[in-house]
């Protein structure tokens, strides 16, 4: 169970919404801190993302991270410290860097991927194995990148049942990733009466997870489109991610009632 609570962290983090064009979701600035939970009560680890604007190459862009690591008890018997980045466009949010560097209980991984959207080609360094790659590719996101594009999108018209599709760019391959649409559902939180959307993200079971559709993701239905809560039926027990702060927003934070 333990090595696949960063696993869970990130894919909590991808499996964000989409939000209208128009005004921004996000903006230079904004931070979000996640608590991740074990079956409920133990604290597994924390996750943070945030954004900041800067310059690559000449070009305005977006500057993304991901940070997750386990904290507490957890922490003692299984340490992982993960990092991810992303450079992206301000405007198409088309990714241009991605970088990934990870140690889950030893286990390593140190590559970026730099996008040609000229030639289709990903150039992989991998610095571990001290190895580089080129991979073809169409019209792809990072893990990172996936996120904030989602965010910017239309949900005026979606309808129970709805499906959304991307391809996402990771470890040299190009994998599909799907949402399902649920509802609407008004959440507690420790803000207080949140309205939010609810979408499932479609994952292979077996392994970690109990069935295909063992995640799901509240998404505040605002035009921040964040996501505000996770719960996940893992092989064993469970796995939940809720906000645990924030700051730097680009619009306001609708709270209905708090108490």
């Amino acid at each position: 169970m333990k090595k696949h609570i960063i696993f869970l962290c990130t894919l909590f983090l991808l499996t964000t919404t989409f939000s209208q064009e128009k005004p921004a979701a996000f903006k230079d600035g904004e931070w979000l801190r996640y608590k991740m939970s074990y079956s409920g009560f133990l604290r597994a680890g924390t996750a943070v993302l945030e954004v900041k604007e800067t310059n690559l190459k000449g070009k305005k862009v977006f500057y993304t991270k991901g940070s997750g690591w386990t904290t507490g008890l957890i922490k003692w018997f299984f340490k992982v410290d993960d990092v991810y980045e992303s450079y992206f466009a301000k405007d198409t949010i088309k990714p241009y860097l991605f970088k990934r560097k990870i140690d889950e209980g030893g286990y390593k991984k140190h590559r970026n991927t730099t996008f040609n959207h000229q030639t289709k080609e990903a150039f992989v360094q991998d610095f571990i194995h001290k190895k580089d790659t080129l991979i073809p590719f169409r019209n792809v996101q990072d893990m990172l990148s996936s996120f904030y594009y989602l965010r910017n999108q239309d949900v005026n018209h979606l309808k129970e049942g709805d499906e959304f599709a991307i391809d996402m760019f990771l470890d040299s391959q190009v994998y599909p990733f799907k949402l399902r649409y649920l509802g609407k559902e008004m959440l507690q939180t420790k803000f207080g009466k949140i309205a939010t959307l609810i979408f499932r993200p479609l994952v292979q079971s077996g392994r970690i997870f109990k069935a295909e559709e063992s995640v799901t993701i509240w998404i505040t239905n605002d035009d921040n489109k964040i996501p505000i809560k996770m719960k996940a039926s893992l092989a064993v027990g469970s796995l939940q991610a809720e906000l645990e702060s924030y700051k730097g927003l680009a619009n306001s934070f609708k709270v209905v009632f708090n108490e």
